[in-house]
């Protein structure tokens, strides 16, 4: 159930913005949002670099045509920013005000945790808003598979192939850290697709001792190269690792290089699959909209479309597979 409900005959005008760090796949999510609202008979309006760009009223008209050829771009064509007023009561009342002045009657939001905690505070204070699920962590509660995730495990994927061979060229250890914040889907997905040798996530406890051995055994046993794939977010990520390895590489027998992807993960075209989701999860914000359910986050679960109020989204932590869990501890 909706937080707002709305007369639905009363939607003349919606707006859509992005917000947070970008994500591979948000232009198609616009696009879908301003198409499939055009084609409901409304007016569609772009809001620029977020929620600043909301209290600086930076709210345009945008139809078909201004949406053309997006599709394939990475990043977001409306732009992001920080906005610490946003965080205010008086900086949310001038967003709302500025919205108001243009006759928008929703207000789509496109964005992870931080986002959405913006949405739903301007839920809460009476205007309709509903949140689409984007962020490449997907540490976002209310979908399975968040907007942007599959490019960036994809792009990882790819830079942890071709360490792999330089790896096995100079017989070394390679450290591959990944984004994801506190949350660790991308680098136990990458790790797993990867074939990694280890795998550290902020959600497991690691011993690093054991990881050692592991890699010790695996040169013993002939093999020429090995490749760690550790979470920014966990404890023992590339720079720990790495000072680990430095201060006991006598003991050891051997010494490691990192790199570290970092927002590397967000660039480029979004792969096919960003942007079929992209595009569904627009229309399942206009069809929210339509229905006058208000208050939500649009996602995916089970591979179906669905709205989870933000009450149920915000301040909740998405936990990982652990039967992923124990085939990584399995195959490394």
């Amino acid at each position: 159930m909706s937080e707002n409900c709305y007369e639905v005959n009363m939607i003349q005008r919606i707006a859509v913005l992005t917000s947070g760090g970008d994500a591979p796949g948000m232009n198609a999510a616009i696009r879908s949002v301003v198409r499939c609202g055009v084609n409901k008979g409304w007016m569609t309006y772009g809001v620029r670099n977020g929620y600043q760009g909301l209290i600086d009223g930076l709210i345009e008209p945008m139809g078909t045509r201004e949406v053309g050829g997006i599709l394939q771009r990475g990043g977001t064509m409306l732009g992001s920013a920080r906005c610490e007023d946003f965080k205010t009561f008086e900086g949310r009342e001038r967003a709302i005000r500025n919205l108001n002045q243009k006759g928008v009657d929703a207000l789509v939001v496109i964005g992870g945790n931080g986002s959405q905690t913006g949405s739903y505070e301007l839920s809460k204070m009476g205007f309709p808003v509903v949140g689409i699920a984007s962020t490449i962590d997907n540490d976002l509660f209310g979908s399975d598979i968040t907007l942007g995730v599959d490019t960036a495990l994809n792009i990882a994927l790819e830079a942890i192939d071709r360490l792999k061979v330089t790896a096995s060229s100079h017989q070394r250890a390679f450290i591959v850290e990944v984004m994801g914040r506190n949350c660790g889907y991308i680098a136990l997905m990458s790790g797993l697709a990867g074939g990694a040798e280890a795998i550290t996530v902020p959600e497991r406890e690691t011993d690093i001792e054991e990881l050692a051995e592991t890699l010790r055994l695996a040169y013993e046993h002939g093999k020429s190269h090995a490749i760690i794939v550790a979470a920014e977010g966990a404890k023992y990520n590339a720079a720990a690792l790495t000072e680990y390895f430095k201060d006991n590489r006598e003991r050891l027998g051997f010494s490691v290089r990192s790199t570290i992807l970092g927002h590397v993960q967000r660039g480029g075209g979004p792969t096919a699959a960003d942007r079929v989701l992209g595009s569904k999860l627009g229309l399942g914000a206009v069809e929210a909209i339509e229905r006058g359910e208000f208050g939500v986050l649009v996602g995916t679960i089970d591979n179906h479309i669905v709205t989870t109020p933000f009450a149920d989204v915000i301040g909740k932590s998405k936990p990982l597979d652990e039967e992923l869990l124990k085939l990584a501890k399995i195959l490394d």
